[in-house]
């Protein structure tokens, strides 16, 4: 874990430099004291045979795995910053640590770019356990999946801003999941069996809820005495605090469904709870209304779905696959070493693994690249402890000619494509870049996935886009044209469909990851993902994109989408200039237009969308969070004037549905420093004040029409 002088905590906050696979092989390891988590690190078990962790009677540490170690000043490394890092594959031991005392599997403050995949915990289920198998306290994650707790006082102890958390299954617990506080978190695939509680999100009570919001869909509870504990209620404090939605929950012999501070609020039994909700809702009219009762659940289309659920499928790992099948870019002639011009060497190999189906694999490093890299139909591509794809060159640097720097087929072409465990960067000025490009059709039954892929744009080692060459610059509205770095994140062309995307971060970077301080930058980018697929069928499950001019995400002219949780900052740096000064309106890209839209308005207007949907339907968003902290790099806009909630003063408007819009819905919408929540064709749905949570502004269910 430390060879090689790496970024341990206590010593290091951030870097990239030092990437690292600890690999355990198939066996029982006795653990006496926690293992320490370093920065940018991959901890991976054999998957065909899982590693044990099993910690000794007298263990001694703050989990058998620690992701963050506690020093004197708190945690060492900044919750909201640790980047870009996974466990996969192990199996947490508590069993030997006697029941009465406290034990932890795995402590996981953590941010985006995070994953937990294919674990399992083992903890004593006597009376009176006081074991508990993951805990996470702070950070803004996140995504994990395919974990299954056996017994313990808590399976999980959940506290982060937001995350999505899909497939857990939790067997003889006292409480399978302890919520102590969060904005927004989505739980897909969850499976409660015999447990006192499933979730208690009751933390802090009527007079000071602690938990924001959680979106439950597509999970059951199974003789299980109470599936939920809440202390909302009519008068409940702050209001839309414990806004929460139910769809699609199968109950099989649990009594009480939901259980308030005063009563039980929704009666169980062995039943199928179809849709069910406690919040603020703007539907009809968009008239607020507070409601505590049954609702209509969102209109899934079939295309979506299997067997009545929607779609999803775990990255894949290919454990199966002999050593045979696989083709190292690296042996096949590419460099990895960020100086290279890799771009011949990486297309020839994937052209050839694809007409042979072999996989791709990445070696660990950074390919440069000076035109475009495509993965062809039939790929199946897996890098190496975040492998990056870095677009360099004159070829990516024309803003009126856009380039991507990674296309995923081409328009026209069928088939699959699989892509797992990758970064695509841009180096210095590449104002013409976007970084992945996907054309790709795919069948609803067959779609294309890809997994922990992200975009970095800046902010790291060879990037030529730190601190030394963008500082940031409160005291000037000049732009560095050198620090202007792509065009787009990511471009899901007309032409694609059948996409599967799960934990994907589209980040442009606020701050030097390798600075000893992670010190503010001023990286320009223009637009976040923009979905114009025309016949639609995307699934975006725990998907992030921040710190784009004009908008986080855009959907224009497309259809059946589910996006669940999704996250979005606006640039710091704005209005310093505004949006629409570093990238004006492009042709042929539906960029908003905001000279128009804005004529009028008070107040900060000419600001980065954090979603805008444009003449679609079917955009389901399983919970949201749109966040504006900063106008100018000062977070006065979006501190609390009166608490709870934030000042709603850092951009105007932040979620914007333009033209025909059938079924363009939201569960639980949590926005921070905007006035406006939601607008319809520029005029005002949701006011901030009217609707204040713990930090965030909430409403629990929105529907377009």
């Amino acid at each position: 874990m430390s060879a090689g002088g790496r970024c341990a905590p206590g010593s290091c906050l951030s870097s990239t430099t030092t990437p690292a696979i600890v690999y355990f092989p198939a066996g029982t390891y006795i653990i006496s004291s926690s293992i320490v988590d370093y920065y940018y690190t991959q901890i991976i078990g054999n998957p065909n045979n899982m590693p044990v962790l099993k910690a000794t009677p007298n263990f001694s540490g703050f989990g058998v795995i620690d992701g963050d170690q506690y020093g004197a000043n708190g945690l060492k490394f900044g919750a909201t910053n640790v980047f870009f890092r996974q466990i996969r594959n192990l199996v947490f031991d508590l069993t030997a640590i006697p029941s009465s005392s406290s034990a932890t599997g795995l402590h996981w403050p953590t941010a985006q770019a995070t994953s937990l995949q294919n674990c399992v915990f083992k903890m004593s289920d006597a009376p009176g356990t006081q074991h508990q198998g993951l805990f996470i306290e702070d950070g803004s994650g996140g995504f994990m999946s395919d974990l299954v707790f056996f017994g313990g006082l808590n399976g999980v102890v959940f506290g982060n801003q937001q995350f999505t958390v899909r497939n857990l299954t939790f067997y003889n617990a006292v409480t399978a999941i302890d919520q102590i506080w969060d904005w927004g978190w989505t739980y897909t695939g969850i499976s409660i069996n015999n447990c006192t509680t499933g979730l208690n999100m009751a933390g802090g009570g009527t007079t000071g809820q602690s938990t924001g919001s959680v979106t439950f869909l597509d999970s059951s509870f199974t003789n299980t005495k109470v599936a939920i504990v809440t202390a909302h209620n009519a008068s409940s404090f702050p209001a839309t605090a414990g806004s929460l939605i139910l769809d699609n929950i199968v109950l099989t012999n649990t009594p009480v469904v939901v259980q308030g501070p005063q009563r039980t609020v929704l009666k169980g039994g062995s039943l199928t709870i179809s849709g069910w909700g406690e919040g603020h809702e703007y539907t009809a009219n968009y008239q607020k209304k507070n409601f505590q009762s049954s609702i209509t659940k969102f209109s899934r289309p079939s295309s979506l779905t299997k067997n009545g659920q929607y779609y999803a499928r775990s990255k894949p790992q290919y454990q199966a696959s002999p050593l045979s099948q696989f083709v190292s870019v690296r042996t096949a002639g590419a460099k990895g070493d960020g100086l290279t011009d890799d771009t011949a060497a990486i297309n020839n190999v994937l052209k050839s693994a694809a007409a042979a189906s072999k996989i791709v694999f990445f070696d660990a490093g950074t390919y440069k690249v000076t035109s475009t890299i495509t993965i062809p139909a039939g790929s199946k591509v897996v890098g190496e402890s975040f492998s990056v794809i870095m677009g360099a060159g004159s070829f990516f640097s024309s803003i009126a000619s856009p380039q991507p720097v990674v296309a995923v087929g081409a328009a026209g072409q069928s088939g699959v494509v699989e892509w797992s465990d990758m970064i695509v960067s841009t180096q210095g000025a590449t104002a013409g870049a976007i970084l992945i490009q996907w054309n790709l059709a795919s069948t609803s039954s067959s779609p294309s996935g890809m997994w922990d892929v992200h975009t970095r744009i800046g902010g790291f080692a060879g990037s030529n886009l730190q601190l030394a060459q963008c500082p940031t610059t409160p005291n000037s509205a000049a732009v560095n044209q050198n620090c202007v770095a792509a065009f787009m994140s990511m471009y899901i062309a007309p032409s694609a469909t059948g996409l599967y995307m799960e934990n994907n971060w589209l980040w442009t970077a606020d701050h030097d990851m390798e600075d000893p301080s992670v010190t503010q930058i001023t990286v320009y980018t223009g637009r976040g993902l923009y979905c114009a697929s025309t016949s639609g069928t995307i699934w975006m499950v725990g998907t992030a994109v921040e710190h784009h001019a004009l908008y986080q995400y855009q959907f224009v002219k497309t259809k059946n989408v589910f996006a669940g949780q999704i996250q979005t900052e606006t640039a710091y740096w704005q209005p310093n200039p505004n949006a629409s000064v570093v990238f004006p309106i492009a042709s042929g890209w539906n960029d908003p237009d905001f000279a128009t839209s804005c004529a009028g308005v008070m107040g900060q207007c000419n600001m980065g969308w954090g979603l805008r949907v444009v003449n679609s339907s079917s955009i389901l968003v399983y919970g949201a969070g749109l966040y504006s902290f900063f106008n100018n790099y000062s977070v006065a806009c979006s501190n609390s004037v009166v608490s709870p909630g934030n000042g709603g003063a850092c951009q105007t408007r932040i979620f914007s549905v333009e033209g025909t819009a059938k079924n363009v819905d939201v569960y639980n919408l949590n926005t921070v420093g905007a006035t406006q929540m939601v607008t319809r064709d520029g005029k005002q749905v949701a006011l901030f004040s009217d609707n204040a949570n713990v930090y965030p502004d909430t409403i629990a269910y929105y529907k377009s029409s």
